[in-house]
């Protein structure tokens, strides 16, 4: 089986669960979405491989970062956003976690990030900030998130 690991607390504990059927020998070939998942997929003997390589994926599994009581979610609230979405674009199907403390009776607990690469940047920015006012939002703040990417996040809870 070619699986997607996701990334954060409730993957890294699904992550733990895998290693133990792999070391009870599940064969699987997997693609981390961050360089920490890939650490803990590796020391727990799961095979990585590359997502250029494995795609089309059998399965992506990541942790929610919020899900209300219709299980409307979010995803993407931390640091591996972007690989997160590439990773569950490129599986036949995908199941998100959730513990206990993803339950919220509305979401938007917490600014929800967008990352843009470099390329487009300007363009990209300019659409952020035009559908930001048209929704009547405050304005988003900029930061950079890593070499060749920006982060831009707007406040969920006033939606």
């Amino acid at each position: 089986m070619k699986l997607g690991l996701g990334s954060g607390s409730t993957a890294e504990a699904f992550i733990e669960l895998l290693g133990a059927c792999v070391r009870g020998g599940l064969k699987l070939l997997c693609v981390p979405t961050s360089e920490r998942t890939a650490e803990m997929a590796r020391s727990l003997g799961i095979a990585l491989g590359c997502l250029d390589d494995l795609a089309p994926l059998d399965l992506a599994v990541d942790g929610a970062d919020e899900a209300d009581p219709d299980f409307n979610l979010i995803k993407g609230g931390g640091g591996a956003l972007l690989r997160e979405k590439i990773v569950a674009t490129a599986a036949k199907r995908m199941i998100v976690v959730a513990d206990g403390s993803k339950f919220v009776s509305r979401l938007g607990r917490f600014p929800l990030p967008v990352e843009v690469l470099e390329f487009g940047r300007a363009t990209t920015a300019a659409r952020i900030a035009g559908a930001v006012a048209a929704l009547g939002l405050p304005r988003y703040a900029h930061r950079p998130a890593q070499e060749g990417r920006a982060r831009f996040t707007g406040p969920t809870t006033a939606m």
